[in-house]
């Protein structure tokens, strides 16, 4: 079920810019909360600009929920139900997407967990373990697994989703931190690696972002009031305000598209100016 947060967001002025390019984007289910996420954002938007869409996620009725918002939008979606950290999973992706639609060429990660997280001396084993699972190793692996489709489409675009965690101040978001630095250096090595097989590689750094796991998740877990613990964030952004998935989401469709065709290696922060003030 969708909800009116869910819906509709702005749209680039311009459509077809994705037109009939296979797109698989991975989480692009979200947690529960008031706001739309990152990877739901995303799926929609590559609708709208005529990407057919494998949807991958964990959580089978909310990546439901985003197929059906990416339906509405006239595009053909396949679905595949899958923990991405699991053996199997990136193989199986790839698998369902040639399925599908006979190819890829755009791959989207959209992925990122920090439950357990801590400082240094008191992040446990199992919940290091778990982030860098998730967060990088599992990354590292689907690029890996559908790094032939992409070559073998001629115009191959990866767009991972780091965090501004990788460069700034973090104390207690080891785990996390150490992940999206990863995350950068194997979106630098994937563009090298891979930029004479036409396949280009990028990453996005959101900053602080009014997202169910931005904002919901940790107000929960502290009992915190959401809407008082949205403008403590929104006070630390230069802009004064958080961005929002679209944000996000117009970003990573910027780089998947051919306007961003002599772009490859980079990070980008959609911050707001917070990278500016870290410096």
């Amino acid at each position: 079920m969708t909800t009116a947060s869910d819906a509709p967001g702005p749209a680039p002025v311009d459509g077809g810019r994705l037109q009939d390019r296979v797109a698989v984007v991975v989480g692009a289910g979200q947690t529960a909360g008031e706001t739309i996420g990152n990877g739901r954002a995303t799926a929609v938007t590559f609708a709208r600009q005529g990407a057919p869409l494998l949807l991958v996620d964990r959580d089978e009725a909310s990546l439901g929920e985003t197929a059906e918002m990416a339906r509405a939008e006239g595009v053909e979606v396949a679905t595949s139900v899958v923990d991405v950290a699991s053996d199997d999973g990136p193989d199986r992706i790839v698998a369902a997407a040639l399925e599908a639609f006979g190819r890829i060429e755009v791959l989207h990660n959209n992925v990122g967990v920090g439950l357990g997280d801590g400082p240094p001396h008191h992040l446990a084993d199992d919940a290091y373990d778990r982030i860098m699972d998730v967060n990088l190793r599992a990354m590292w692996r689907t690029c890996r697994a559908a790094v032939p489709a992409l070559r073998a489409s001629g115009n191959g675009a990866i767009v991972n989703i780091s965090s501004l965690a990788a460069i700034a101040a973090a104390g207690n978001l080891t785990a996390y931190k150490l992940s999206k630095a990863g995350v950068n250096a194997l979106t630098q090595n994937l563009a090298l690696t891979n930029a004479k097989h036409g396949v280009r590689a990028n990453a996005i750094m959101p900053g602080f972002i009014d997202t169910p796991m931005g904002v919901d998740e940790p107000a929960r877990s502290l009992d915190a009031d959401r809407t008082a613990y949205a403008e403590l964030r929104a006070g630390l952004v230069p802009l004064g305000r958080q961005g929002s998935a679209w944000d996000v989401a117009h970003a990573a469709l910027f780089l998947a598209s051919d306007e961003a065709r002599f772009i490859t290696g980079v990070v980008i922060p959609v911050d707001g100016g917070q990278s500016a003030r870290v410096g």
